[in-house]
């Protein structure tokens, strides 16, 4: 059908708003959740949720369940969504887990559900590509003994991934914690650099990998 299309003069913006776009100019209000499948040790199959912010490139939550369903998904998108009133969109695939109930009551949150297009998961490619990162640097290297030990590494991996991975997409920086906390460190303090200060690495995940700080 494009070629019976009349085709855009050159030099000539077009008239719609590009995916792209739409994502960087709405960055800090987007949150973006997918599953992704873990096998354990036994073969036993869990399901994980990701819910990550655009803005901040922060995993707002991680969890494991054996029985997905749209009730529990949907609370565990409540727990999001009440730790900040500055998410304005949720974009998520056409999973049958993401039914009609579901996104209604995330609309009743005050948040607009943008399901991205069938097979098409570059259009939630910054979720995709932190289950990617999970995978490549975590669940190639190691196996999940049950359901109790995937959610105590998750909770390690999710601290280290949040707190002291760098982010080329932030600078480098890392996530750091929820906008507005107490705890949020000082922009200047990631690139200040003291006159005999020494380089601590500490240990993540067995040695998997390393944080450093002054």
């Amino acid at each position: 059908m494009r070629k019976y299309l009349p085709k855009r003069p050159p030099g000539r913006p077009r008239g719609d708003l590009r995916w792209s776009t739409f994502l960087k100019s709405h960055a800090r209000g987007i949150l973006a959740c997918d599953f992704f499948i873990a096998v354990t040790a036994t073969f036993r199959m869990l399901y994980v949720f990701v819910v990550i912010e655009h803005g901040t490139r922060r995993l707002a939550q991680v969890n494991v369940t054996t029985h997905p369903s749209a009730t529990w998904t949907l609370q565990q998108l409540r727990e999001v969504i009440a730790d900040a009133n500055a998410h304005k969109y949720l974009i998520h695939d056409r999973d049958s887990i993401f039914a009609r109930h579901l996104d209604d009551s995330i609309r009743a949150l005050g948040l607009r559900v943008l399901r991205s297009p069938f097979s098409s998961p570059k259009a939630n490619a910054i979720c995709e590509r932190a289950i990617g990162t999970i995978r490549l640097e975590w669940l190639d290297w190691m196996i999940p003994m049950s359901e109790g030990h995937l959610r105590s590494i998750l909770r390690v991996w999710v601290a280290h991934y949040n707190g002291g991975r760098p982010h080329s997409a932030l600078g480098p920086a890392v996530p750091g914690p929820p906008a507005g906390s107490a705890c949020a460190p000082k922009p200047e303090s990631r690139r200040l650099w003291m006159r005999g200060a020494l380089v601590r690495a500490k240990s993540v995940l067995g040695g998997l990998h390393h944080e450093y700080s002054l």
